[in-house]
């Protein structure tokens, strides 16, 4: 499905990362990546792509410096002369943009947030622009459904909404080059990027009364197999689209079984347990993962640099790389 294809995977921190098992599906069906990183989480980076074929190059790069960018665009010039796809699995908010402080964050970590999680699918689009075949070419990000608010989520929810508003207008102005630009929203999913949402274990809950399919928060398998398919040519005429990988929840009214939270309270003790034990993170598993971010994203690692996931998600992680940006699903 991908044979020959060449293709910049961003967000990669550990195993978890959603954008780590759209690599390891790519490779498998053929086509040949690269994945980006800075900083400090960028060692995380090298060692996930040590578990991949190959391995992978990690090159640098923060979407916040257009020095990097630019770097990038000329290093992808001289290898391969094109690139085929793009995943975008970046995001980031300041730890004082998300927790329930909606009405007390400050405009800069407001514009942060927006920045390194919306602002920069556009400028890594733009920034590879040249370096797209005239057969054309896929931008894909990880998106956490940003029609609601969501608990906790406050100013990430605010740049995901921005995310999926920049998906469409670039779909809307590179589409008569061929290329196409898509998100994959995502249930939560138990990435390095989950761990930096404050209670976002809830959400991990509330998926399990409310997706028809059911929810396995640690399998991002279909997520990434979606990612797969929108950088395929299977997906040529798609664009301006966000395709929904929740197990239905988005499409449901309500919970299907409301008893599940008293049972999943219960299990919590165990299971919760963890929760409390782990802090947040329960979250982690839960994470948003989708996200980055939750999911996208994301957040997670690094900075604008990259880690998913939360892919949902991706997302705050600020914790991955301690830093600024990166993945998620819910990113």
């Amino acid at each position: 499905m991908l044979v020959g294809k060449r293709l910049v995977i961003t967000g990669v921190i550990t195993k978890d990362s959603i954008a780590f098992e759209v690599a390891r599906q790519a490779q498998a069906m053929g086509a040949e990546v690269v994945l980006t990183g800075f900083g400090r989480p960028r060692r995380l980076t090298e060692r996930a792509a040590k578990r991949l074929a190959g391995p992978p190059d990690v090159l640098e790069l923060d979407v916040n410096r257009p020095e990097d960018l630019t770097a990038l665009a000329d290093e992808l010039r001289g290898r391969w002369g094109r690139v085929d796809g793009v995943l975008h699995a970046i995001a980031f908010a300041p730890e004082d943009a998300l927790g329930g402080r909606f009405l007390e964050t400050p405009p800069e970590s407001a514009v942060a947030a927006f920045t390194t999680s919306a602002f920069s699918l556009k400028s890594l689009a733009v920034a590879l622009a040249d370096l797209y075949p005239p057969s054309g070419a896929s931008v894909v990000g990880l998106d956490f459904d940003a029609s609601v608010a969501w608990p906790v989520y406050d100013w990430m929810g605010v740049a995901k909404a921005a995310l999926e508003a920049t998906s469409r207008y670039l779909a809307r102005d590179l589409g008569p080059r061929g290329v196409r630009v898509n998100l994959v929203s995502a249930g939560p999913l138990g990435t390095i990027a989950a761990r930096g949402i404050p209670g976002f274990a809830d959400l991990a809950t509330a998926w399990e009364r409310q997706a028809p399919l059911g929810w396995d928060t640690s399998d991002p398998a279909p997520v990434a197999s979606t990612v797969c398919f929108l950088l395929s040519d299977l997906a040529r005429a798609i664009t301006g689209e966000i395709l929904h990988v929740d197990g239905g929840f988005h499409a449901m009214g309500t919970a299907l079984d409301p008893g599940a939270s008293t049972r999943a309270a219960g299990d919590d003790a165990a299971s919760g347990a963890d929760a409390a034990a782990g802090g947040d993170a329960a979250g982690g598993a839960d994470a948003a993962g989708g996200g980055d971010a939750a999911g996208g994203d994301a957040a997670g690692g690094g900075a604008a640099g990259g880690g998913d996931e939360a892919s949902g998600g991706d997302a705050a992680a600020a914790g991955a790389n301690g830093a600024a940006a990166t993945d998620r699903s819910a990113s």
